[in-house]
């Protein structure tokens, strides 16, 4: 047996990870078999660095990472920055002013720092998870600069309602549904497809040699781009349907079972 693809692009949460946030013993095994045969292992993720270093740890792994839906790629031995896109600070001014109207919690990202202007019980919750400690600060002043995410977080319902509300507003951002609970605002040229993309030609890997593993609507770009893209059992049918092949569910280690079934081709 050899493996069949150079480039392995995993997302994390729902996908890697269980719904508590878990690593599976299996998934970790297949991951470290692919990696060991000669995969490149790049985790694509809506999470930062900050948030996905831990997970390519547990994974006893190194190297790039896909972060924030593809606005910053990162390499992990010295925290380099690849490319990244940002936004124009002034397009954030709306959003800003909706969600203090509206009651909803959201975080301003760079490539590696996170900041929020309060902190909710949920939120800190939901951080604890991700194993993120958000900056507390003000923005009434100016903004950072080489902000490259801006995150809203509330329950579904409050989710849906905010996509509902942006749907026909004006705006120079996209606005990207990375979870039920999560609404990211990015440049409109940053997307997981695009990085990945991007990455494979300066490392020189053809996308029939790319096998990407998906669940949510952030990562149709990836699948689509991908030689074979998989998603999870899961995954909303949109994703489903984007992807070639549907594997089991992240609860119960579907993506060691992809893994072994379609990575690897025998001779």
């Amino acid at each position: 047996m050899r493996l069949a693809y150079n480039l392995i692009a995993l997302d994390v949460d729902g996908t890697l990870l269980t719904d508590e946030h878990k690593l599976p013993k299996d998934v970790k095994e297949a991951v470290r078999e692919a990696s060991t045969a000669g995969a490149q292992i790049v985790l694509c993720t809506g999470r930062g660095p900050m948030g996905a270093f831990p997970v390519l740890e547990e994974l006893g792994l190194s190297g790039v990472l896909i972060t924030h839906n593809g606005a910053a790629t990162v390499r992990s031995e010295d925290r380099a920055i690849l490319f990244q896109y940002d936004i124009d600070k002034k397009d954030l001014t709306d959003f800003i002013a909706y969600c203090k109207a509206q009651g909803i919690h959201y975080d301003l990202n760079t490539a590696f720092d996170m900041m929020v202007e309060r902190m909710t019980d949920e939120a800190k919750a939901m951080y604890a998870h991700h194993k993120v400690e958000p900056i507390e600060r003000s923005f009434d002043g100016s903004l950072p600069d080489g902000l490259v995410k801006f995150t809203l977080f509330g329950t579904k319902e409050q989710m849906d309602a905010v996509q509902a509300d942006w749907a026909n507003r004006p705006t120079n951002l996209q606005l990207i549904r990375s979870g039920d609970l999560f609404i990211d605002v990015q440049n409109p040229d940053a997307s997981k497809g695009t990085a990945l993309r991007r990455l494979a030609a300066e490392i020189g890997i053809g996308r029939e040699k790319i096998l990407a593993i998906g669940n949510y609507y952030n990562d149709i770009s990836m699948l689509e781009f991908a030689g074979l893209g998989i998603a999870m059992s899961n995954s909303p049918d949109a994703v489903k349907d984007a992807a070639d092949l549907t594997a089991g569910s992240n609860n119960e280690g579907g993506v060691a079972a992809a893994l072994r079934t379609h990575a690897w081709t025998r001779e």
